[in-house]
C-alpha cells in the first residue's frame, strides 16, 4: 500500500472486508471487555477499534505519518477520536492507555525500537499491548496488493526478541489468515472452516501473527550491587 488512501481502500473492498471480519474475531477473544478503559490504535486500526468503540472510555485511532511531517500536537483525548502521529513522538501523556492496539505500525517503521519506547511510555503499567504482524512464513507477506505485503514481516522469535529489548514480555500468540488472498470464492464461502482447520492443522503458516504483551516492569529495575566487604591483613 502507498498511502492511507490505498489502505482504506483495500478495507473498503470486498476481500478487505473478508480479511478485517476474520482477523476482528481473534482479537475480541483477546480482548473481550474494554469497559471503562482507555484504548489507542496506532497505525491503521480503523477496522478493528470498532470493536470497542460503545466500550471504552476513550477510543482514539492514531494514524502514524512520517518524520517528514509537521511535527503532531497533542490532543484532548475523545472517544472514538482520530488522529495523526509520529512514531517516535507520541502526543499523549505518560500511563495514558489501558490497552494500544499496533496495526500496519510495526512491519512499517522506520524504527521499531523508538516507536515500542513510546508505546511503553504512554500505556499503564498494567496495561495490555497488542500487535498485528504479516508473518514471514504465512502467503499474505507476500501478497504486494494487500496492506500485509508491505514492510518488514517477521516470525514470533523475532517480534519477541525485538518486545524483549523494549521491556515487554509475550503473553500470547494467535494466528490469522489462512486463507490464500486473491481467491474470493474461497474468502467468502471457505473462509470460516479454513480458519479452523488452518490453526489445527499448520500454526506456523498463519498470514498474521496477534501477539499480545505486558510491560516487563521488573527486567527494568537495576540490579542490586551486592556489598562489598572490607578484609584487612595483618602486615607482618
Amino acid at each position: 500500500m502507498r498511502d492511507l488512501r490505498d489502505m482504506t481502500e483495500f478495507y473498503a473492498s470486498r476481500g478487505g472486508r473478508v480479511a478485517a471480519r476474520m482477523l476482528r474475531r481473534p482479537i475480541a477473544a483477546l480482548w473481550p471487555d474494554v469497559s471503562r478503559l482507555h484504548v489507542l490504535g496506532l497505525g491503521h486500526t480503523q477496522p478493528f477499534l470498532s470493536l470497542w468503540e460503545k466500550q471504552a472510555r476513550v477510543c482514539i485511532a492514531g494514524e502514524i505519518r512520517t518524520a517528514q511531517s509537521r511535527e503532531s500536537r497533542s490532543i484532548h483525548l475523545l472517544a472514538s477520536a482520530s488522529c495523526l502521529v509520529q512514531e517516535n513522538r507520541l502526543p499523549f501523556a505518560d500511563l495514558g492507555f489501558d490497552r494500544i492496539l499496533l496495526s500496519h505500525a510495526l512491519e512499517t517503521s522506520t524504527n521499531p525500537p523508538k516507536l515500542l519506547r513510546e508505546v511503553w511510555r504512554v500505556l499503564r503499567d498494567d496495561g495490555r499491548l497488542m500487535l498485528m504482524v504479516p508473518n514471514r512464513r504465512g502467503l499474505w507477506a507476500h501478497a504486494e496488493h494487500t496492506p500485509f505485503g508491505h514492510g518488514a514481516p517477521a516470525s514470533k522469535a523475532q517480534i519477541a526478541r525485538l518486545l524483549a529489548e523494549a521491556l515487554f514480555r509475550v503473553e500470547n500468540t494467535v494466528g490469522a489468515l489462512w486463507l490464500p488472498p486473491g481467491d474470493m470464492r474461497l474468502l467468502l464461502r471457505c473462509g470460516n472452516l479454513v480458519e479452523r482447520a488452518g490453526s489445527l492443522v499448520a500454526p506456523q503458516f498463519a498470514g498474521v501473527l496477534l501477539i499480545e504483551a505486558v510491560k516487563d516492569v521488573y527486567a527494568a529495575l537495576p540490579t542490586a550491587k551486592r556489598a562489598q566487604r572490607r578484609v584487612l591483613a595483618a602486615v607482618q
